[in-house]
């Protein structure tokens, strides 16, 4: 495998080849050094936020292929004269000290005024119901107002508890023209008590709402005070002011529509809908109750949305998530534990185990989101045991055998479906001779898909593919034709990925499978020959690397499309082991020719087939890593070659000729044109290659059961760009494409 190191400023980056993840830690500092020219000494490498330290695997830090690793480069040291050092070092702990002390004496003195101020407030909150005329200001202390919460713009009932100035600085002052003092009013929201007191200026406070607008007196163009869900209209929502844009009313009803205005940004909804008609309020203005005890006339407390959306705040109903998590039953709040980390409450008596007392701990985790201690690792220690690797096969094996180095857990970043899983024949875009390095790039292209298995197949169709790869001894090779050995018999217990022969194999799964490839019934006792093979059904033949210790058919290095092959009989065999065997012989029936023979490594040169090594992970772009001073030698492809009747298609989907022009100039790559078409004729909906495509006014394709599906859930316009079709828009499928499109993808629409 390989991985990537990148210097933490971005600015180099190569990558390590030949590793295994038993590779350690030290191992893998001496080959960084010979690529970046740092000891190890000097590196600090990081991966997912942990250090990575000497005498672990990067297995331990599960560390993947093509996974990146950042290197910090430690400076070097210049040599100190160790006496002026110490005298440095006494110098600047004297300073700091000093700093430190004028720091924590303006600390407190910021500190102590805070408290004079909550102490005022709240003293004038609990001991003096009274208004308090603070003598700035439109609001007195005690007085009932609305709030605006800064974050949503939403407007909420709450109390003032204190009213200050601002203090500015002589800079600040002397640079304003004329410099004013804002006034501070710090507020309590009544149904929010655990906010605490907030500061706010007075653009974001006014008297409380308490006047209610008939339906006859509301008119376009007024702002009120209206409720409002922006998540969902149709529930009780927060209060927002609203500007009124349209007021209809017929016999049976009667519907105002608003531009919601969220904050002082300027953000706003337009074209809501407002639900509660008969709660509409006056915008007060500031002074306008100067005269009227506002602390004394409390206006009917308003009605916000229920705090849950999911009990709707029922008292009768249980609620798993605005109480106990676990039993949901709403009793003992004063029992009630909140997780810190996902918010959730629990009654001490339903924790297993249970809890008599509420811990004296400032942070609780639930069972859910608490870390267990002993796999935390702190700072300067080095990395523990993992409980879940220590319980692996390999941590108990006495092998010296380095199994680090295998790819099959790899895992695919992407997956064939220009055709089914169950497609015979070849894969569209993948020509005979392609050459991939790892089994799970096979697997990608949609050649053979399992990572591991020689055949695959399924017992009640029939065998698409397989691997000839030398694992069964039985079998022979001789290009053209060759006999293959079935699967099964082999006790892979004890995590073995291959084993000697053990019992006999039985025509059943992918024995069968492949069976039922051959044009004659299925004889499971006897095996069977065909009538006439090539009418049997194809099967792809890649063979690999490791065959060619029995095979000099096999290829050097890695993974080749062989082409397809005819099953011509099968039988059963007592093998090399002793045990019964089934074994079949198929013979090559492709028009490309072998890529072992003279025409087919011209061929191969031709189309500028080359062994695929790179393997991208999601959301990382594909880099081609070369040493320096050389550059990749340009490889002239042989054109891709339209037939007459794919190109007299082509030119009758005259609907789709911009996009035809696009794709006919990728015909110098090759086999690759077809990845461009593949590319261009995408449906934005399925993601895979329109079927039945509609070719909308918009100049976009889609399919047609994907854009009824989109018109069934009342969106009436297309998914690309949101053109409006109308409702009754005919769905007439572009027959021209879809011809074309069969041409180039034999078999993309089964099973569609």
């Amino acid at each position: 495998m390989w991985i990537q190191v990148r210097t933490m400023d971005g600015k180099e980056t190569h990558r390590v080849d030949s590793l295994s993840k038993l590779t350690k830690v030290d191992e893998l500092r001496v080959k960084i050094m010979e690529l970046f020219n740092v000891e190890p000494e000097r590196q600090r490498l990081f991966y997912r936020g942990k250090q990575m330290e000497n005498g672990h695997t990067i297995f331990d830090y599960n560390v993947g292929l093509n996974d990146i690793v950042q290197l910090l480069v430690r400076q070097k040291m210049a040599p100190v004269d160790v006496v002026k050092s110490k005298d440095k070092e006494a110098e600047l702990s004297d300073s700091d000290s000093g700093c430190g002390s004028t720091q924590s004496e303006s600390d407190k003195s910021s500190t102590h005024g805070e408290m004079e101020g909550q102490t005022a407030g709240t003293s004038a909150q609990t001991n003096t119901p009274e208004l308090i005329d603070p003598g700035f200001g439109f609001y007195k202390i005690n007085e009932l107002v609305d709030a605006r919460d800064l974050n949503m713009g939403a407007w909420f009932e709450a109390q003032i508890v204190n009213v200050t100035k601002t203090t500015k600085t002589p800079k600040e002052e002397a640079a304003e023209a004329h410099p004013e003092e804002e006034i501070l009013y710090h507020v309590k929201y009544e149904d929010y008590a655990e906010n605490g007191v907030i500061q706010l200026l007075a653009k974001d406070v006014r008297p409380r709402a308490r006047t209610v607008y008939q339906w006859h007196q509301l008119e376009p163009g007024m702002v009120v005070m209206v409720n409002y869900n922006p998540d969902d209209p149709k529930e009780r929502g927060y209060w927002y002011d609203a500007e009124i844009q349209r007021k209809r009313e017929t016999r049976t009803l009667r519907e105002i529509y608003a531009k919601i205005i969220l904050g002082d940004a300027g953000d706003s909804l337009n074209d809501c809908r407002i639900k509660f008609l008969t709660e509409i309020y006056k915008i007060e203005e500031p002074g306008s109750l100067s005269d009227n005890p506002a602390g004394s006339d409390s206006p009917l407390k308003r009605s916000n949305g229920p705090e849950c959306k999911h009990c709707k705040d029922d008292p009768k109903k249980n609620c798993h998530w605005c109480n106990c998590h676990i039993c949901g039953i709403k009793q003992d709040p004063d029992k009630q534990l909140l997780c810190d980390e996902c918010d959730m409450a629990y009654h001490t008596y339903c924790l297993n185990p249970p809890l008599t007392s509420i811990p004296e701990d400032e942070d609780w985790y639930c069972p859910g989101c608490r870390n267990d201690s002993s796999e935390v690792v702190l700072a300067g220690e080095k990395l523990k045991e993992s409980k879940k690797k220590a319980k692996m096969a390999s941590a108990s094996s006495s092998s010296q055998r380095d199994w680090g180095k295998g790819m099959a857990c790899v895992g695919r970043t992407k997956q064939c479906t220009i055709v089914p899983s169950n497609h015979y024949g070849p894969i569209p875009g993948v020509p005979v001779g392609s050459l991939w390095k790892f089994r799970v790039q096979v697997s990608e292209s949609g050649v053979h898909r399992p990572h591991v298995a020689g055949i695959h197949g399924r017992s009640n169709d029939g065998a698409y593919s397989l691997v000839l790869a030398g694992g069964y001894e039985d079998d022979v090779d001789d290009g053209n034709e060759f006999t293959y050995t079935g699967s099964g018999g082999r006790d892979l217990s004890g995590n073995k990925r291959t084993a000697e022969q053990s019992c006999d194999q039985t025509l059943t799964h992918m024995n069968r499978a492949l069976a039922l490839n051959c044009n004659v019934p299925v004889n499971d006792k006897n095996g069977a020959e065909a009538k006439n093979w090539k009418e049997g059904k194809p099967v792809r033949v890649v063979r690999s690397c490791k065959g060619r210790k029995h095979s000099k058919y096999c290829p050097e290095e890695g993974n080749r499309y062989d082409g397809i092959y005819k099953v011509v009989k099968y039988w059963p065999d007592k093998g090399k082991s002793g045990f019964l065997v089934w074994r079949y012989l198929l013979k090559r029936d492709d028009d490309e020719p072998a890529p072992w023979t003279r025409d087919g490594k011209e061929r191969i040169k031709k189309l500028g087939l080359t062994m695929q090594v790179e393997i991208t992970r999601l959301h990382h772009t594909k880099k081609i890593f070369t040493s320096p001073g050389k550059t990749p030698k340009k490889i002239k492809v042989e054109m891709y070659k339209l037939s007459q009747e794919q190109k007299t298609l082509v030119k009758n989907d005259k609907q789709n000729k911009k996009l035809w022009d696009e794709a006919m100039g990728s015909l110098s790559l090759g086999p690759k044109f077809l990845n461009k078409v593949e590319e261009v004729f995408l449906c934005i909906c399925c993601q895979e290659v329109v079927y039945q495509p509609i070719t909308t006014e918009c100049q976009h394709n889609v399919c047609r059961e994907c854009l009824q599906r989109s018109f069934k859930a009342e969106v009436y316009t297309c998914p690309a760009c949101r053109h409006d079709l109308g409702k009754n828009y005919s769905m007439t499928v572009n027959k021209s494409l879809q011809d074309i499109l069969n041409q180039f993808f034999p078999g993309y629409s089964n099973g569609r």
